[in-house]
């Protein structure tokens, strides 16, 4: 993998936002490959409403966004908001590249997958609309919330320059394909509790850590009158899927992701 973007390709290009698309894409289908099947990725023809990329194996669908950072960030602009919240909805629901990089050395710095099964409504952020001034006079747009995404869910190929070994990747994704059989009301606590065990610091945490959430997680599910005993039953999920170990008398050890 070359962590390097191709300049040759942008001397007839003067507009910023052309000259990131053409290095990031081109980037992307040169080095990046399926993290579900392995194999190469082909380009959608541009300005296609859904996705960026395909692969023609497994038929898996991938949107590219990028920017010009150090770091990834908390949150990603995204498009119109009604627009992803029905695709969230919607069967074809792409899965996310997210790409960083450097402008003045055009290094690849972060190059990361979400999966499709992470995507639900709570982690879109709704901006305000533009104003009366504004071309668009009262579009409303929206903001991807990288904070409400657990750790599993953020896979990475390149973590500040270092690449990632490619059997790794595959490992973390093949561990979040439970998700995809989860819909609605059950898949919202599933990722919610990866969430707060994530913000447990420490790699060991106890039943009564996890408790602690229970406020937080009864104004998420209202109509909820047993918020323990889904918490139980949810970390029941997560142990048999590899994501914690129960260790016994409520005490439980974080599986870490792999890099």
């Amino acid at each position: 993998m070359n962590l390097n973007l191709d300049k040759s390709l942008i001397q007839n290009y003067k507009s910023a936002a052309q000259i990131a698309r053409v290095l990031t894409e081109n980037w992307v289908k040169e080095n990046a490959y399926c993290p579900n099947c392995g194999e190469v990725l082909s380009k959608f023809k541009n300005n296609r409403p859904v996705a960026d990329f395909l692969c023609n194996k497994c038929l898996e669908e991938f949107e590219l966004k990028s920017k010009n950072s150090h770091t990834i960030g908390k949150k990603i602009v995204d498009g119109a908001y009604s627009t992803m919240i029905e695709r969230i909805l919607s069967k074809n629901n792409p899965n996310f590249f997210f790409l960083t990089y450097d402008k003045s050395t055009l290094e690849v710095l972060n190059f990361l997958i979400i999966p499709k099964f992470y995507f639900i409504p709570d982690i879109i952020e709704k901006r305000k609309p533009l104003s009366q001034n504004a071309c668009r006079t009262g579009w409303v747009g929206c903001n991807i919330d990288l904070r409400r995404i657990p750790e599993s869910g953020r896979i990475f190929i390149v973590r500040q320059k270092k690449i990632i070994d490619k059997n790794i990747v595959r490992e973390n994704w093949r561990k979040t394909l439970f998700l995809k059989n989860k819909k609605g009301e059950s898949k919202g606590w599933i990722i919610d509790i990866m969430t707060c065990v994530d913000k447990i610091e420490g790699e060991y945490f106890t039943l009564d850590d996890i408790y602690r959430f229970e406020e937080y997680l009864k104004e998420k599910h209202p109509k909820n009158n047993f918020i323990k005993d889904k918490i139980r039953q949810q970390l029941q999920i997560l142990r048999d899927k590899g994501f914690i170990k129960f260790l016994g008398n409520g005490r439980y050890k974080r599986l870490v992701i792999k890099e």
